[in-house]
């Protein structure tokens, strides 16, 4: 048997093995005996960290919260001094993860973890992301480029926009006159303007 993991480390060699399999062949290849293959271990190794499927996908998810965390947070950080521009950078931030990972994308929001709660580092890391939009939200509404109101809605507001445009994005939904002339992230400033998010100033 070939190790392809370092010791001590096999948790997170299956959950990149996973991982692959989801970008390659999608939720239907995924097992734990695939996994188990793909990391070069025996088909019992992961069940000293993952007793069912259920629990890798809720690994897996969680890394790819990580992930998606770590996009958006550096997107904020290179665009403190524009709260306006910040917005558009971090839903293209989303927008580039799910087109790099569509997969893992929709695995994440799939629904497919039937008792959520039961993993309680996928709960926090998901909402680690929601709190972040939430505090965009804020530092755009003290900036003066956001409406004022309640930011958890405002940040629901924007998160199913932009996630609906990733959604769509992804599965080619857009006609073939705009999908293939337009700029994606144009795109994406325009429909956040056009649905009166930003404060224009007159």
């Amino acid at each position: 048997m070939k190790d392809s993991y370092h010791h001590g480390d096999l948790k997170n060699a299956l959950i990149q093995a996973g991982s692959e399999i989801l970008v390659e062949e999608g939720i239907a290849a995924l097992s734990l005996r695939k996994v188990a293959s793909r990391a070069g271990v025996s088909h019992s190794a992961p069940s000293a960290h993952f007793p069912d499927k259920q629990s890798l996908i809720a690994a897996i998810s969680t890394e790819g919260f990580r992930q998606l965390y770590d996009s958006l947070k550096a997107a904020v950080d290179a665009n403190r001094s524009d709260p306006a521009g910040m917005l558009v950078e971090v839903a293209y931030a989303y927008l580039s993860f799910g087109l790099n990972s569509p997969s893992l994308f929709k695995v994440m929001f799939s629904g497919i973890l039937e008792q959520e709660k039961a993993y309680p580092d996928f709960v926090a890391m998901s909402k680690k992301n929601f709190q972040l939009l939430v505090d965009l939200v804020k530092q755009g509404q003290i900036a003066g480029v956001l409406r004022k109101g309640p930011p958890e809605r405002m940040a629901i507001s924007i998160w199913s926009m932009v996630h609906g445009f990733t959604a769509l994005v992804i599965d080619r939904q857009f006609p073939g006159s705009i999908r293939d002339t337009q700029d994606l992230k144009e795109l994406l400033s325009q429909v956040l303007d056009q649905i009166a998010m930003v404060k224009k100033t007159r």
